[in-house]
Order: structure tokens, then C-alpha cells, then sequence
């Protein structure tokens, strides 16, 4: 580590300017960088493989090997991280070429692989899946387009989804019960999440099997009542295919969601009643087995409610209660320990911190606290009694690995400060693998143990940092803006030949959803290559993080509700405007640009700060919070009927009359998130607003914009060109040098 962290520190020395931003200045190559290398891999940092914590001091790795043509699954030792044994080869397999994932029963004597992808939404596919058994190497058909299987804990069953139905496999008797039989196309899901579920609160597989293996409990979705929307897929043949899916818009039904269980001696399912609530957006089984915890939450999303359900008696008693003025977020950090007492986290005194509660709902006591985040719960070791997490304690930008005792006590920092860290702990808890990553050194894997000592890096991409020592490549200056009464933390990419008695125009880049970050002190993504080939052709690049976004607490990341967008855009157009104000920045030429969320952002900002803003892109913009979905919507907004101005006038759809400068509008027809109808309603705005712009609308991609050859590349090139046509180049001509 030491020797990795000194080449770069060769490379860099750290001073201050004028504005109190922290500076990198470097020794740069003369080589340019092309749209081409930025998306044909010549940038991409080496990555570790995703590693599956075993039993003990063990991992697993999925490998492939191109010279034998074979899958395998390999274990290695955290200690030594070397390989102690391969698993399965898929040359020993018979009846299965290839396979592309796996997961192990309780005590890894069986696994599950799957093979045959064909995905459905961001996070859901269905695939031919089979289980193998290590010992006799005898390998069972699953079953084929089916959805999330997984073991029992007494290894001798296998509970799966099919065609909105749930199923159980019988691993002794290689038999197979359908326990669901209601289930029907955008009408009843049974074990597996509707759309809206999906996107926004982050799962797929909606039952849990209890400890004891006794009871199958799942979720059940009746969105019958749900508005239905529909795309056409072009695809390659003469008629399109239409794709049709239940999606509940802002303010329009929800699907029904109801908790059951299913027991496995009865054969039968009884209803769980949880009184009023709206969604139920997670189920998990404490260690005793006759106790599941719901979660519920009312539409609004402020009330948050824990159950703790009686499986023996069918019914449901309140745990715990959280309300807020604004929302509360979900997390997957509910951990039960032994003795059924749980950890949880929470924002209830104005930062996200771990609590400490009894299996009566009684606190026990808060684990952190102070004036920052806790933005991961890793897990507690039950041996050392001491709590695994991840926050940003040495300022917002930075990420650190941290334990403390379950008393709140004696609390170590277990990674580097600075930077960002990520830990990828074994089962037991001794070892973690640390992602270490900032903006000027790329993704260094280490092994550390527990008590936070280093013993081996893994992986440390010098070979990317001495190739881009090559290029024309600036680093990011961080530092802090003063808008609208907040310090608002800030990057810039300045051009490498900077000379400050120059004017450059400007291209402020930002995202600004709720609870986001993009000045974040981490490792290149690829619009950072992108930024950068722009500052090379003479361009300055500015990123600001307005109010509402993460990890600064929760007052100013909830200060945009029922106003979204609002505060957002007008701390994007202050900055705009006190940037202008510096000597170097062409004031002429301030431009804006951003994807998703940060399109919507960018198209505001150019309508409503046009007296700043003359250029802005948009790609895949919500341009309507009318169109989106109900839970994203609704959590920030409240409902239409509640609140109609905070939806309408903060829609640009609603004020396109103001279009002055330059517009470029990005979408691809086969977006199932931010529908291109978004695009198109804007377009026709701008139509009857008489305004002229440029539009770019990909045909089936989905909200990514990236699957088919060069579609990434294209997309960029589009956008290279109307940057260097609208700001660099009228900027150019306009610079007194």
C-alpha cells in the first residue's frame, strides 16, 4: 500500500487559490482523449470479481477461464487469499454447458446455478435454474423461466416464482407443489415485486422463508386497479412488439399489497393483518422462527410502522413507530442478534445513526451519534461485540470504515480517512476487503482484518494511473460555494493550461435528486473522461451540490419538500451567477447538462435562469412530476390532488414559452422508468410554444441509453458536437487572449 500511494504522491502536490479550494496540480502527458477510448474500455479500471462470503474464513469467486471454455466456482482463504479448492467446473457438469450464477444452502453442501438470463425490469430477469449437490455431484432441474429460487434453511426445499405464482420444490422426493394459484399477468403477483416496488424500493423477491424452515412468508400484489402503460418496441421485424405493464403515475392507484403465510404442514395460507398502511416495503424473519417483523408505511411515506408477527397465531403487534415531518427512507439495515434485540438505523435526531432496540420496541440505546452520516451498516460480530459500519465522519466528500462496541464505546476507524472506502466483510465478520478510491488514485483492493491492520493489497490498478499519466488529464480542485445561505460543496476541471488571465465559457454538470452526491471525493467514472476531453478543447467544468442532496443531515436534504426542484434550480442558477463573476469564466457562455433527475434539473435551469444559462442538455428528463411514479413522486411531493403547485410549477412542460438559448433533448423510446411520453409532451410544449431546439430520440433503449453497438458513443458524439457548436466555440471567439 505504502509503496502503491508513494508513485502517486510523485505525481501530485496540494496547494490552495484564491476562492480556498483545495488544488491538485500534476504532471500531465500531451496525449488528447477520444470519445472512442472513453467508451471502448481503454479507461476502465480493473475490478475484483463479486466475491460470496462462505462459512469460516472463505470466499467464493464465479471464474471463467477462456482457455478450457469452463465456469467454476473456486473457495479461497481470506487469510492468504489464496485458492484452496474449485467447487464445480462446468466441464464436469452434465446437462449444463455454462452457467452464470450461483448461491450456496446454509451449510454448502448444495448450490443453486442459474443460466439462460432474460431480464425484465432494472434488477428482475428469469432464467433455467438447477441445484447441485456437492457430495454425490448430482445435478436437479429447478425449473425454467423462473424467478428468485432459494433454499429453505433445512436445505430440503427450494421456494421459487413462476408466471405470478409461488412454488416449492421438494429436494428428497424431487417433487414440486404450487402453492399460489391466483396469479395473472398485470393482475395478482404473488412473491415478487410490482414495477414500482422494483425501482424504488430496491427488491424482487418478495418471500422469506422463517428459521425453521416451517413457514414461506411472501408478499401479494393485486394490481388490477393499476393505470396501465404501454410502449412499442421497434425491435428488427416489419410491426413492433408493444410492451404493456402496470405503472401507478402520481396520484393513481397503488396495487393492493397484503402479507400471508404459508405453512408447510398445513398446506395452507392465512392473511396477515396489519392495519392501515399503504405499502409494505420489507419482511424479515427474526432469528425465532415463529417471529417475522413487516414493515409498513403510509402513502405519505412519514409514518413508518414495524410489526412483529406471531406465525403460530396468525397476528400482528406493533414493534415500532417512527414519524416525520417530510419521509422516511427504507434501509436493509434491520439486524436481529441473538437474543432477537435488533440494531436499526434511523435520521430521528436529524442525522442517519444506529439504534439499538429490545424485541419489545424498547431503545436500548444509540449506538452513534454526532453531526454526520452513517451511510452503511455492515454487520455485528457476536464474538467481539462490535458494530461493522461506513460514514462519512471525516467530512461529506469522504467515505471511512469504522467499528465501535455495541455500547456505543471505543470506536476506531478501521480504513483510510480521506477518500472513499467500502468494505466487503466475510461471513463471520474477521476479515473485510476495502475498496479504497479518490479522485487521484484508482480502486485499490486490500485485505484488512477486523481490528482495521492492512495485510495484502489485492489489486491496485497502477498500470490505469501510469497510462493516463499520458494524457491531458485535469484533476478536480474541491472545494465550497456560499448560495443562498448554505456552503455548498463544489468540484472543478480546469482546463490543463490554464491561465487565469483567460475567460472560458462553462459546463456545470449535476444530478441533485434527493439524498444524491456527485462531488464525492472517488474514483473517475466516465463522464469524468468526458468533462475532462472537454477541458482539454477549452472549457472549464463545474459541479455544485445543491440543497436536498445527501449527507449533510436530513434538514437540508428534506428542505426541497413538496417543492421539488424548486430550491434545486435556483441554487444551480445562484451558482451559475456567482461563477460568472470570476475573472476566468465567460459569462457569455454557461451551460448545463444532466441525465434522469439532473435532465429535468438542466431543463428548469435553462427556462428559468435564462439570463444566465444559454445552453443546456437534458437526457431521459422527467419533465412532468405528473408522469412519474407514485412512490419516488409521492415521497417528495405528496399527491397531485394535495399539492398541485409543487407539481406544476417546477414542470417545465408548463413553462416551455420561456426557452431562449440553445436545447438539446435526449430520450430512448424503450425507457420503462422516465417514459419518452416526458420527451414528448415537451416537445409538443416547445411545438406550441414556437421554439426552436434539437432532440435526439434513441429507439428502444431503455433509461440507460447503452445497449446495441456504439449507442454510447453516438449519444456522446451528439452531445460533444452541440457543446463545442454553442458554448466552446462562440466562446472562442469572444476570448480576448
Amino acid at each position: 500500500m505504502q509503496k502503491i500511494l508513494l508513485l502517486v504522491v510523485i505525481l501530485i502536490s496540494i496547494g490552495c487559490d484564491n476562492n480556498n479550494s483545495i488544488t491538485a496540480t500534476h504532471i500531465s502527458g500531451s496525449k488528447e482523449i477520444s470519445l472512442e477510448e472513453i467508451w471502448d474500455g481503454t479507461f476502465s479500471a480493473k475490478r475484483m470479481n463479486a466475491l460470496n462470503s462462505m462459512n469460516g474464513d472463505f470466499y467464493s469467486l464465479l471464474n471463467y477461464d477462456k482457455k478450457s471454455d469452463a465456469t467454476t466456482i473456486d473457495r479461497y482463504s481470506y487469510k492468504t487469499l489464496e485458492k484452496v479448492e474449485t467447487i464445480i467446473n462446468s466441464k464436469d457438469l452434465n446437462g449444463l454447458k455454462s452457467f452464470s450464477s450461483y448461491s450456496f444452502n446454509n451449510d454448502e453442501t448444495k448450490l443453486i446455478l442459474g443460466t439462460k438470463f432474460n431480464k425484465i425490469y432494472r434488477r428482475s430477469f428469469k432464467g433455467t435454474f438447477y441445484v447441485f449437490d456437492i457430495a454425490s455431484r448430482e445435478l436437479t432441474l429447478i425449473g425454467e423461466n423462473i424467478q428468485e429460487p432459494v433454499f429453505s434453511p433445512d436445505n430440503k426445499k427450494v421456494a421459487f416464482a413462476k408466471n405470478n405464482n409461488l412454488f416449492i420444490k421438494n429436494l428428497n422426493k424431487k417433487s414440486v407443489l404450487q402453492i399460489t394459484k391466483d396469479g395473472k399477468e398485470n393482475s395478482i403477483i404473488n412473491g415478487i415485486t410490482d414495477w414500482v416496488y422494483e425501482e424504488e424500493f430496491g427488491f424482487v423477491r418478495a418471500f422469506e422463508w422463517s428459521a425453521d424452515s416451517k413457514n414461506l412468508a411472501f408478499l401479494r400484489f393485486n394490481e388490477s386497479k393499476v393505470p396501465t402503460f404501454s410502449m412499442d418496441i421497434v425491435g428488427e421485424k416489419n410491426y413492433p412488439n408493444q410492451q404493456v405493464f402496470k405503472y401507478p403515475k402520481a396520484g393513481e392507484n397503488n396495487a393492493k399489497v397484503s402479507l400471508h403465510l404459508y405453512n408447510i404442514l398445513s398446506k395452507r395460507i392465512k392473511k396477515i393483518s396489519l392495519g392501515n398502511y399503504e405499502y409494505i416495503p420489507r419482511i424479515k424473519w427474526s432469528n425465532d422462527g415463529n417471529f417475522l417483523v413487516a414493515t409498513t408505511l403510509n402513502r405519505h411515506q412519514n409514518n413508518l410502522k414495524l410489526y412483529k408477527v406471531n406465525a403460530l397465531k396468525s397476528v400482528a403487534n406493533l414493534l415500532l413507530n417512527e414519524n416525520d415531518n417530510a419521509y422516511i427512507d427504507i434501509t436493509d439495515n434491520l439486524t436481529f442478534l441473538n437474543d432477537n434485540s435488533f440494531i436499526w438505523t434511523s435520521e430521528k435526531d436529524g442525522f442517519n445513526h444506529i439504534y439499538h432496540y429490545n424485541f419489545s420496541g424498547e431503545l436500548i440505546n444509540q449506538i452513534t451519534n454526532g453531526n454526520w452520516e452513517v451511510t452503511n451498516y455492515y454487520g455485528f460480530n457476536k464474538e467481539k461485540k462490535r458494530i461493522y459500519y461506513q460514514s462519512v465522519e471525516n467530512g461529506s466528500t469522504n467515505r471511512g470504515v469504522y467499528s465501535i462496541e455495541l455500547d456505543g464505546n471505543n470506536k476506531k476507524i478501521l480504513s483510510k480517512k480521506e477518500g472513499t472506502n467500502t468494505a466487503s466483510f466475510s461471513t463471520n465478520l474477521n476479515y473485510f476487503i476495502n475498496t479504497y478510491s479518490s479522485t487521484e488514485i484508482p480502486p485499490i483492493y486490500s485485505l484488512y482484518t477486523a481490528e482495521g491492520k492492512m495485510s495484502k493489497v489485492i489489486k491496485d490498478n497502477t498500470e490505469l494511473k501510469e497510462d493516463l499519466s499520458k494524457y491531458k488529464m485535469s484533476q478536480k480542485e474541491f472545494s465550497t460555494i456560499k448560495i443562498n445561505g448554505n456552503d455548498l460543496n463544489m468540484w472543478m476541471i480546469k482546463p490543463i493550461d490554464f491561465d487565469k488571465d483567460k475567460k472560458y465559457p462553462l459546463l456545470m454538470f449535476q444530478y441533485s435528486g434527493p439524498g444524491s452526491q456527485q462531488v464525492a471525493n472517488r474514483w473517475n467514472g466516465s463522464n469524468d473522461y468526458w468533462h475532462n476531453m472537454l477541458a482539454q478543447k477549452g472549457m472549464i467544468i463545474i459541479c455544485v451540490d445543491g440543497r436536498g442532496t445527501g449527507f449533510k443531515g436530513s434538514d437540508f436534504k428534506k428542505s426541497t419538500y413538496l417543492n421539488l426542484v424548486k430550491y434545486e434550480t435556483e441554487d444551480q442558477i445562484a451558482a451559475a451567477k456567482k461563477l460568472a463573476d470570476r475573472s476566468y469564466i465567460d459569462e457569455a457562455n454557461i451551460g448545463i447538462w444532466g441525465w434522469s433527475f439532473g435532465g429535468h434539473m438542466s431543463t428548469n435551469s435553462l427556462l428559468k435562469g435564462s439570463d444566465i444559462f444559454t445552453t443546456a442538455i437534458a437526457v431521459a428528463p422527467v419533465t412532468s412530476w405528473r408522469f412519474y411514479d407514485t412512490v419516488y413522486t409521492e415521497r417528495f411531493l405528496r399527491t397531485p390532488q394535495e399539492n398541485p403547485g409543487g407539481y406544476d410549477e417546477n414542470s417545465p412542460v408548463n413553462y416551455a414559452e420561456k426557452l431562449k438559448g440553445n436545447y438539446l433533448l435526449v430520450h430512448g423510446t424503450g425507457d420503462d422508468n422516465v417514459h419518452v411520453q416526458n420527451s414528448y409532451r415537451m416537445i409538443n410544449s416547445l411545438i406550441e410554444a414556437n421554439k426552436q431546439f434539437d432532440m435526439f430520440i434513441v429507439p428502444d433503449r431503455t433509461h440507460g441509453i447503452y445497449k446495441g453497438k456504439n449507442t454510447r458513443l453516438n449519444l456522446y458524439t451528439k452531445m460533444t458536437n452541440f457543446v463545442e457548436e454553442h458554448l466552446i466555440n462562440k466562446s472562442n471567439n469572444s476570448i480576448k487572449k
